[in-house]
């Protein structure tokens, strides 16, 4: 995600179509060109999973002065020339507890909140953490959360974070508690990468989910190191909720943990996504957006994903609504 998108495209410009979202992107490659650093070609060999040896070169090739180099991946950029998506599918209302330690809602304390650092502690700073990976033969960087789900390995992101312009990235690594420059959990390689179907396919903003099953490292799994967060699914609009990131593009710089906070509203434009005051900027993509946030505990039901910013509206962030094919994608990771 960047500071103000702009430096996806150009303010005004006009991108073609692909019935779905934002089209290519094509700017995203001049930005990451700029002072990042090259990384050995990885492919795995079929889309979205990674081969033991590829695994192994990416946990060696993260040290932490190419975390801290790496170039913030931007948020998806959206004009006024773009078609609108359908809207996402809908199911019943679904709800997957935390398996971290929880406690009933206290009072809202920081709420709302356009954007700072996180200073209330507690599960979050754990389950939350920088995504790192290889894009385009360059090292980038976003967002992603553990949650609860039954191989303790699923990290939750947005889908441009494991796929963009049609191919799947490399390198993928998730540092959950990341701060200054710090990875106090250890560094979590994929093993897995996946992403909505309609993402898959298209790009299509409304679907920009991604997720990663991780394996296991020392010989333990995931969320009995750091714990899981829960989601929510289908349970609609209109909802308080607080966003969180690792913004490293200007005014942030990628080594603190930033959240917003506020109630939501349902894009009225392009998308079906829901809608937060948010400053974050590149590098906080696919970071946790929270239901039922108890900022006591900093455990929360994860109902959204940063995902993008209209160019026209700097201060807004969406995410998009998780829908049946949120709950499947879900799914489909935790039986990985």
């Amino acid at each position: 995600m960047t500071g103000t998108l702009r430096s996806l495209r150009s303010s005004g410009s006009r991108t073609p179509v692909r019935h779905t979202l934002l089209g290519a992107l094509a700017g995203v490659a001049a930005l990451l060109a700029t002072g990042v650093t090259a990384a050995p070609a990885s492919a795995a060999p079929d889309p979205g999973a990674v081969a033991p040896s590829a695994r192994e070169r990416a946990l060696a090739f993260w040290t932490p002065q190419r975390m801290r180099e790496a170039t913030p991946l931007d948020v998806l950029s959206v004009d006024r020339s773009e078609v609108r998506a359908p809207a996402p599918r809908k199911g019943k209302a679904t709800v997957v507890a935390p398996s971290t330690p929880a406690a009933g809602p206290g009072p809202p304390l920081a709420i709302p909140h356009g954007g700072g650092p996180w200073t209330g502690g507690g599960a979050v700073t754990k389950t939350a953490g920088r995504v790192f990976f290889t894009y385009q033969g360059r090292t980038a960087s976003c967002s992603g959360n553990a949650v609860t789900s039954a191989n303790k390995s699923t990290v939750i992101t947005a889908g441009h974070c494991v796929k963009l312009e049609g191919a799947w990235h490399t390198n993928w690594v998730f540092a959950p508690g990341y701060h200054d420059g710090q990875t106090p959990y250890g560094t979590w390689t994929a093993s897995k990468t996946l992403s909505t179907p309609q993402w898959t396919a298209s790009e299509d903003m409304n679907y920009d989910i991604g997720a990663a099953v991780v394996a296991p490292l020392d010989g333990k799994k995931l969320t009995d190191v750091v714990g899981g967060q829960g989601l929510a699914f289908n349970t609609g609009y209109n909802k308080a909720m607080y966003a969180f990131g690792f913004p490293a593009a200007a005014p942030y710089d990628g080594q603190k943990f930033i959240y917003c906070s506020g109630t939501t509203y349902r894009d009225f434009l392009l998308s079906g996504d829901h809608g937060l005051t948010c400053d974050m900027t590149g590098g906080s993509s696919g970071g946790p957006w929270f239901t039922q946030f108890d900022e006591a505990t900093g455990t929360g039901l994860q109902s959204s994903v940063n995902s993008f910013k209209y160019n026209f509206l700097p201060n807004a962030m969406y995410g998009p609504y998780f829908g049946a094919d949120a709950q499947n994608l879900y799914q489909s990771a935790q039986a990985s």
